[in-house]
C-alpha cells in the first residue's frame, strides 16, 4: 500500500529534496506541501516547484493546518522548516495522530518534552533527527565507541556550514557532544564548552569544545578531535550534497509507517539497526 505524505518547508532547501525524492519512489505518494505565509510558491504545483511534472498538489500555509491535515489524510507528516514554525505545526500534526518525521534543528528541550509526552499520549509515532544520513549515524555510532576507548583523551568538536544555517551549534554536533557526554556518564550541559573568548580562557579538564563555522555554500562538515599525549584521532563526516539527508529522510517515512501507533518516539539508530 502507498505511503500518504505530507512535507512542511516543501519548497525549503531541504524539504524540496524530500519532495523530489518522494515522488521518485513507487512506494510512497505526496498528498500536502506546506509553506511559509511568505512564499511566493503559495498555490503552485509541488511537482513544479521541484522540476518535475504536476502531480495536482498545491503548496498551501499553515494557516489553517489543523483542517488541511484532516483533508489530505496523510500517513506521515514530514517537518524541514524551523523550530518556531514546527512548535506551532506539531501541535495539529499530534491533534490528527499523524505519525511524524521532524528533520528540523534548533529545537527546545521543552518542545522535545511535549512530543515525547504527546506521542506517548496519543499513541502514535515519530522520528526526531538532527541529520538523517546514514553515514552521520554511523558516524554518532563511532564517537561512542571511540569515546570509551579513548578516556583521558581532549575531546573537541568543530562543525562548518552555509552562511544561511540559522541555529549554532548545529543539531548535528550537538547530537555528538550529547552522546560523548554520555558515554562519559557526564551532562553535556556541565561540560560543553560552546565557543571561546578572546584571551586567557584555559581548558578546563574533561570539558567538551564544540565549535561552529558558517561560510559559502558548505553542505555540512563535522569533526570530532580527540587529543593525547602525543597524538590525536580525527573522526570526519562530510557531506557532499543534500541528497544523503533526504534518503534518510525516505527511510525514516518507511520505518514510521511499519512501526505505527506505538506510542513512541524513535530516532536514526532505530531505522538504521544501529542499538
Amino acid at each position: 500500500m502507498t505511503i500518504k505524505v505530507c512535507v512542511s518547508g516543501a519548497d525549503g532547501s531541504m524539504g524540496s529534496l524530500v519532495v523530489k525524492n518522494i515522488l521518485k519512489d513507487p512506494e510512497l505518494k505526496l498528498v500536502g506541501a506546506i509553506t511559509m505565509k511568505s512564499s511566493p510558491n503559495i498555490g503552485k504545483d509541488a511537482g513544479d516547484v521541484v522540476g518535475l511534472e504536476q502531480i495536482g498538489v498545491k503548496l498551501v500555509d499553515n494557516s489553517n493546518l489543523d483542517t488541511y491535515l484532516d483533508e489530505i489524510k496523510s500517513d506521515i507528516y514530514v517537518d524541514f522548516t524551523i523550530a518556531e514554525a514546527l512548535q506551532e505545526n506539531i501541535k495539529d500534526v499530534l491533534k490528527n495522530r499523524i505519525g511524524f518525521v521532524i528533520g528540523t534543528t534548533g529545537i527546545s528541550d521543552d518542545l522535545i518534552k511535549y512530543i515525547t509526552n504527546q506521542t506517548k499520549e496519543q499513541n502514535i509515532s515519530g522520528i526526531i533527527a538532527p541529520n538523517m544520513a546514514i553515514g552521520v549515524n554511523v558516524f554518532f555510532k563511532m564517537a561512542q565507541t571511540l569515546t570509551n576507548y579513548l578516556q583521558g583523551f581532549d575531546i573537541e568538536i568543530i562543525e562548518a556550514h552555509h552562511n544561511r544555517k540559522r541555529d549554532a551549534p548545529s543539531g548535528t554536533a550537538l547530537k555528538a557532544a550529547t552522546l560523548i557526554a554520555e558515554e562519559l556518564n557526564k551532562d553535556i550541559d556541565k561540560i560543553g564548552k560552546f565557543g571561546r573568548k578572546r584571551g586567557p580562557e584555559k581548558r578546563e579538564i574533561g570539558e567538551i569544545g564544540v565549535h561552529a563555522i558558517r561560510a559559502g555554500d558548505i553542505v555540512g562538515e563535522h569533526t570530532i578531535i580527540y587529543a593525547g599525549a602525543g597524538e590525536r584521532l580525527e573522526l570526519t563526516h562530510r557531506a557532499h550534497s543534500r541528497q544523503c539527508f533526504a534518503e534518510g529522510a525516505v527511510a525514516a517515512i518507511k520505518y514510521i509507517d511499519k512501526n505505527k501507533n506505538q506510542g513512541k518516539l524513535f530516532d536514526m539508530f532505530d531505522v538504521l539497526s544501529l542499538k
